[in-house]
């Protein structure tokens, strides 16, 4: 505890002193005079006060170079139109893709196969293939996030939506 209010009090004392010496409230000390003799010093003693730095002259502004114009952009990373996918096994059933691309871009996609022939598959997919189609528009590819309790399922997802879009690449 005694070194970290130390480190704390020398932090501070530092912070103190660049204060006041960028203010310049800082003045050197000068011992105080001791009596000039003839014969002790012959040469005079001059002080001086310190002068002050003129002001900084301003930099030369840079002048404007025009921005460079950016390159046009591809129209998209596929070509338009839908693309079904491989037929992927999830253990407890099969699950295949379609992926619609529109501008180059993948827009929607819808599920041709799921498992669902378990209540509990059923549950586990309505909860994840909305999840999935929403990660794959806004990744635009089909390396998407795994949906944690539906990890065959989207594993499965994502192998049918690469046989689409490699289908679908320009």
């Amino acid at each position: 505890m005694k070194k970290i209010l130390f480190s704390i009090g020398l932090v501070l004392a530092s912070a103190f002193y660049v204060l006041f010496a960028s203010q310049g409230s800082l003045q050197p000390v000068i011992p105080a005079a001791t009596p000039v003799t003839a014969a002790s010093n012959p040469q005079p003693i001059v002080l001086t006060t310190p002068t002050p730095n003129p002001a900084p002259t301003p930099a030369p502004k840079p002048t404007p170079t025009p921005a460079p114009t950016p390159a046009p952009k591809p129209a998209g990373l596929y070509t338009d139109g839908t693309y079904i996918g491989g037929v992927a096994d999830a253990y407890y059933g099969n699950v295949q893709v379609q992926a619609v691309i529109s501008g180059g871009k993948i827009t929607d996609v819808q599920f041709l196969q799921y498992p669902n022939t378990h209540s509990t598959s059923v549950y586990i997919n309505s909860q994840a293939m909305p999840y999935l189609k929403q990660e794959a528009i806004a990744a635009q590819s089909a390396n998407v996030n795994i949906v944690s309790g539906a990890t065959d399922t989207s594993m499965a997802f994502q192998q049918s939506l690469a046989s689409a879009l490699t289908q679908a690449k320009a």
